[in-house]
């Protein structure tokens, strides 16, 4: 079984609002992470928020270290609850590839123009803690090298939205 993550405990500072409320292609980025990763997972939850359409899980150890503690919040939960692996993505990244899963499927694999966006089995959960409670820095590339996850590439960036700017040039004109 798969849990989907959707890692959005961004602060949103380049945006000016809460950019997992803004719309795009009639829904909310929030809405439409979810969605996406419905597509592909057993379950899907949304860590870094207090109100989603889905449950909602805290970061692992606590907030404010990053999307590192956003999955392993994830993580924990999975391995807590049985599923095999988790599949994470950002709230501000609407355009995921169709095929997502395939490509990153087995475990452990992420997108190399985009680390936040990954399959990991639940036993990195062990390696994502130490990270973060250890010294050094907490990034999702730190997990991935440690865990010898593969990084997959992918044809041309992803879209991800970080201003008012980067959604309204995703938009049909």
């Amino acid at each position: 079984m798969i849990l989907g993550v959707v890692l959005a405990g961004g602060q949103s500072r380049r945006f000016g609002t809460d950019k997992a409320l803004a719309r795009f292609a009639g829904e909310s980025l929030l809405e439409r992470a979810v969605a996406q990763l419905q597509a592909w997972c057993d379950e899907v939850v949304v860590v870094g928020r207090e109100d989603a359409p889905v449950a909602v899980l805290p970061d692992w150890p606590r907030a404010g270290m990053g999307p590192l503690a956003g999955l392993a919040g994830a993580l924990r939960h999975a391995q807590e609850q049985a599923f095999a692996s988790v599949l994470s993505a950002p709230v501000d990244c609407p355009l995921l590839p169709d095929d997502l899963l395939a490509r990153l499927s087995p475990a452990p694999a992420f997108l190399l123009d985009q680390p936040v966006i990954g399959h990991w089995p639940v036993a990195a959960f062990a390696a994502a803690d130490a990270i973060l409670m250890g010294e050094g820095r907490r990034s999702m590339r730190r997990l991935a090298e440690s865990i010898g996850a593969r990084a997959v590439a992918c044809e041309g960036p992803l879209a991800n939205v970080n201003t008012p700017e980067d959604l309204a040039a995703l938009l049909p004109r």
